[in-house]
């Protein structure tokens, strides 16, 4: 389960937006230092490229298979943490730590951009449209899930919904790991 659905359903909408803002800036930072460690390793050794991009789509098949391992749980409390109040710079950074943290995220970046850098053309023009892409989705998709958790959150109690989700969640990263090798 995303940062952003925890978020709200413990604490609101309103400290959740603080604490995504610290996600997307983190986010974009792993964008820019994947597709720079990329774009160089791209020019040095094309080859490693290869191996790169199937051992990231393998990675990716492997957390699909572990989401659909998962028994679904979440990690729901109704302790006193969701009236506890956070500073509006510590909810940002602690967005931006997990962002940064995530060794998934590296993984899916460093494996997902080196199909749509073109060596030829100027990587910063490329980067920009790239992480403005990413962000601009990552921060739909962020919304949808601030907003919609507690709306889910009644669904999400029961554990055969959790692994519903937990299932599609796996396959998609399958998919995406498939269309890597493949590409």
């Amino acid at each position: 389960m995303t940062l952003a659905l925890t978020l709200s359903l413990r604490f609101g909408l309103a400290k959740t937006l603080w604490m995504m803002l610290g996600e997307l800036v983190g986010v974009g930072t792993v964008v820019i230092l994947s597709a720079v460690g990329v774009a160089t390793l791209l020019l040095a050794k094309p080859w490693l490229f290869d191996i790169l991009r199937y051992g990231g789509g393998c990675y990716l098949i492997y957390l699909g298979y572990q989401m659909w391992l998962s028994k679904g749980n979440l990690a729901l409390t109704t302790d006193k943490a969701a009236t506890t109040r956070f500073s509006r710079r510590s909810l940002i950074t602690q967005g931006f730590t997990t962002a940064i943290a995530n060794p998934k995220g590296w993984a899916f970046f460093i494996a997902l951009l080196p199909p749509f850098l073109d060596p030829d053309r100027a990587l910063a023009g490329q980067l920009v449209v790239f992480t403005a892409l990413i962000l601009s989705l990552e921060f739909c998709c962020l919304l949808i899930y601030a907003s919609g958790g507690r709306a889910l959150a009644h669904y999400l109690k029961d554990p055969k919904h959790q692994r519903t989700l937990n299932r599609g969640s796996g396959t998609l990263l399958a998919c995406v790991g498939v269309w890597l090798m493949l590409s």
